[in-house]
Parts: structure tokens; sequence; C-alpha cells
């Protein structure tokens, strides 16, 4: 059994940015990542382009090159692989974690490689592998996909789109510019005013004009295998359908919070217990770290809003 100073639980931006911390500090550390390097990146559309300026992105002091303002995922995984190799990060990938226990000196963390013991463990998993389910019937037929990667499979295919936020928005665009027939499902009354400012009039003109059908004030009661059953102001009606992309969220994994033995939030915000300066958990030496500090407001924090949190989480480790 190998014995660290601290287990990071999570290899995205905020976890990489707590490694880097504490290589600097000469702490002894892992960084356990159950999928790829920047897993929740990797799995964005291929051709998606980032809000944020690539400077506002950048972590470890490592310049984040990218031809244009509006870095793309592409970049982005070049970055994050080149900020692993530049500060010799220590990540294991495809390496789960499973549970954690107090011990005399900090924690038995298992995975599903080995068992270590850890005086401090930080928790920077982020929300975008856990997708909020429609609970509706048909949702588990192989036809609906709650992540969108490429237009490729959907040309000359009817899609029904559900949600009007950024993910929606990018893949009813570019599945109707390549080929699909692409219809829109909306709960509320407009498309959401936080999509991006260069995606959100394209939308809104291609469903004035008609060429992406969207239905406002509506809700998808009924996934069949070759067509689909929505409600709104007009009553209950069918529409061909061959795939159905839900695009209707994240959030924090919470089984993963149960089995570590985080405390999280009744009610809507689920937000997972942690003092909001120190960073620190209801459970001694277990930190939390980026966009899982905000729960299931996943639009409250950022990679460019949390870059501090490395270097103040290994602070106090350093000085407890």
């Amino acid at each position: 059994m190998e014995s660290v100073d601290l287990i990071i639980v999570g290899g995205g931006p905020s976890g990489l940015n707590v490694a880097i911390s504490a290589h600097k500090a000469g702490l002894r550390y892992i960084v356990l990542k159950k999928g790829v390097l920047a897993n929740s990146i990797y799995h964005f559309p291929r051709n998606m382009t980032f809000f944020s300026t690539s400077r506002l992105l950048e972590i470890g002091a490592v310049p984040f090159i990218s031809h244009g303002d509006k870095p793309t995922r592409q970049e982005a995984l070049e970055y994050y692989r080149r900020l692993k190799e530049y500060w010799k990060l220590r990540v294991n990938c495809y390496e789960e974690v499973l549970s954690m226990a107090p011990s005399d000196s900090g924690y038995l963390l298992k995975s599903s490689r080995a068992t270590y013991q850890t005086r401090f463990v930080v928790v920077a998993t982020g929300f975008y592998d856990t997708p909020n389910w429609m609970q509706i019937p048909g949702e588990d037929l192989p036809k609906v996909r709650h992540y969108y990667e490429d237009p490729h499979p959907y040309i000359d295919q009817k899609v029904l789109v559900v949600g009007a936020r950024n993910s929606a928005c990018d893949a009813a665009l570019e599945l109707h510019q390549k080929g699909a027939s692409v219809t829109m499902v909306i709960r509320g009354g407009e498309i959401h005013p936080n999509v991006k400012y260069w995606i959100r009039p394209n939308i809104i003109n291609r469903i004035a004009e008609g060429s992406i059908p969207a239905y406002f004030h509506t809700n998808l009661l009924e996934i069949k295998e070759t067509e689909v059953l929505l409600g709104g102001p007009q009553g209950t009606f069918y529409l061909p359908n061959d795939f159905v992309l839900a695009m209707t969220g994240y959030q924090p994994n919470y089984s993963l919070l149960h089995r570590l033995g985080i405390s999280c939030a009744a009610g809507d915000t689920g937000i997972p217990e942690h003092h909001p300066e120190t960073l620190e958990t209801n459970l001694p030496g277990v930190f939390l770290s980026g966009v899982i500090c905000g729960g299931r407001k996943t639009s409250t924090y950022f990679i460019e809003n949390t870059r501090d949190q490395g270097e103040l989480i290994i602070q106090r480790i350093c000085t407890t």
C-alpha cells in the first residue's frame, strides 16, 4: 500500500491546477482519474469553441497558445497534455475511486487498482460525467443521447434537440448546417439569454425563418422507436423521430460524494458542504476544487474563476 500526502480525485483543469501547486510545494501526491486526461473537455463537441479567451484559461504559468481569441476543444486538449508534461504531473488515468475511510493518519482510499494511505484529499471531479435525466418513458432507448460530439451520424435523420442553452443551440445549428432535419423542444419561452453571443442571434434567426422548428413552453413526454410525444400550449402531439439529443444539463457525481462521506445540501442546489474560504468539506482534510463547489448550480464556477483554488488549498494543507 502506497502512502502519500495528497490524493486528487479528478484530472481536469481544477485537478491539474491543484497538482501543480502540490508539486511546487514538494508534496507527494497522485491524481486519480476514472477516464482520460481532461475527460469532460474530451467529451465536448469536436468543433466546440470556448466562451473564455485562452489567457483566462491558463494555469500553472504555462501559456495557452490558440489560433484565435477563443480556443477550440482540440487546442484545449493539447494545452492540458502539454501542461501535464511540463510539470511532470503524476496522473493515473483509468483509475476510479471506489471508497474512502478514516485512518489514524488521514484516510484509506480504495481505487479500482490499489489502496492508498493519504493525509489529505481534494475532490475536483466537475459534473459533465453525470447528465440530468428527463425521467420519461423511452429515455433508455439507444437513439437517445445526452452527449453530442459530431454531426456525421445524424445526416438526413430527424433529430429532436431538447434544451435551449449552449450545448443545445450549438448542436442544433451544426446539425442543421450538415444536413439533419432538426427540431427543438424548449420548456421555457425563449433561447436562454446566456447562450454565447455569437450563437444566440444565429439560432434565433434560424427558428424565426422556420429552418429549425422550435416548440416553446413544451415538454418531451415520451420517446418511441420512430416518434416522440410532445405536450405544450397546442396540446399533445407526435412527431416522427430518429434521434433525441437531450441537452438537459449535468450535475456532480453525487454517488461518489456519498461514497466518500461528503455531505451535500438538500433541495435544488445540492451544494457539497464546504467552507467558502478554505474549501474544506465536513470531513477534516478533505477539500473541494472547481465547478463541483457549485453543486447543481453549474453556471457558478468556471476554469477562469477557480484558478486560485489550488494554491489556496495547498497553503492550507501545508499549514495544517
